[in-house]
This record gives structure tokens, sequence and C-alpha cells, in this order.
């Protein structure tokens, strides 16, 4: 007999995985980021305001937006949000599942898109929870930012042409991309 280990899957994100999407940021936040909203009722409610089953599917359909769940043992798990300025807008991952590649198999997907979309960088705003997963990912701090909610955040960007070239032939990089296949 042998074991069948499962491992997280992404995918791109539809509008039907916006209630689970929307369970996992307002969990991922409210349970995992204490450290930036120091369980204060105001600045976890400003956060958290906008993360509706609504929103989330709202932000999953826009033709401006790239989305990407994680799966976990066929559970949704992790969310991604790419705007279509090249910023990382959402990275959050269950806290039961944390640590187990999601999170990193989320921004793997991310990046090669921005390179899809022919930009060559790639910025977001990090909480001090998500600082470190950041910098072992090879981003740059860039100094702090307060955010609309009062969380400080970390101003984090990565370049991504070039490096992710390394190795490979001319076209051959885009793995996971599917330019015009949405």
């Amino acid at each position: 007999m042998s074991l069948e280990i499962h491992g997280p899957r992404v995918r791109v994100a539809v509008a039907a995985d916006a209630a689970a999407a929307c369970n996992v940021l307002r969990r991922a936040i409210a349970e995992c980021c204490v450290t930036d909203h120091r369980n204060d009722s105001a600045i976890l409610d400003a956060w958290l305001g906008n993360k509706t089953p609504q929103m989330v599917e709202s932000w999953f359909v826009s033709p401006t937006h790239f989305s990407v769940v994680a799966e976990l043992d066929g559970a949704l798990a992790g969310v991604a949000l790419l705007t279509g300025a090249g910023k990382l807008a959402l990275c959050y991952v269950l806290p039961e599942a944390q640590r187990r590649g999601l999170g990193s198999a989320m921004l793997a997907r991310v990046e090669e898109q921005v390179l899809c979309w022919g930009m060559k960088a790639l910025q977001l705003h990090s909480t001090a929870t998500g600082q470190g997963f950041f910098a072992r990912h090879q981003y740059t701090d860039t100094g702090k930012v307060r955010s609309p909610y009062g969380v400080e955040t970390v101003f984090f960007w990565k370049q991504l042409d070039g490096a992710a070239d390394a190795g490979t032939e001319t076209g051959k990089r885009k793995r996971f991309c599917n330019c015009n296949g949405g």
C-alpha cells in the first residue's frame, strides 16, 4: 500500500470561489495578522470591511485583475490577487495550511503572470506578519508605509525579468502562462 501525499494545487480563481476565498482572507487576517492589527477592533473592521463574498467575486471577474487560489487536499486554502498595474494586492493562506507551500506556489504563479503581461517587476505592501515570507522570496524592502486601515506595511518590490530567463531558451519561460486563455 502506498501513501499518497497531496500537495498544493494553484489555479485561476473563478466567481464560484468567492465565498471560500473570502473565508480565507477574513480568517488569515483575523487569526494570523494579530501582530499587525493588535486586536484593535477599529483596525480589524476597516481591514476586513471590503472582504465580502460579493467584493471578492468582483475582484475575481474583473478583467483588470488576475486572481489565483490554492487548494490543499481538495479544499480552497489560499488566495492571491494581482492588479493590472503589477501590484500584488492579496496573498493569504488559512492558518492551518501555512508553511505547506501554498503561498510560495501562488506567488510563483503570480510572478509568471507578471512576465506574461510584459511587466518587469512586481510590487506589494506587506504586513509585518508577511515580511519574512517576501524577504525569503528575494523581494526588496524599500521602507514602511501606513495603510488606509491603520496598519504599518512594508513596501516590497522584485525585478522579475532577467532572473526568470536564466537557463531557459527564449519563449520557454512562461510555463504557467496562457496569455490568450484568460
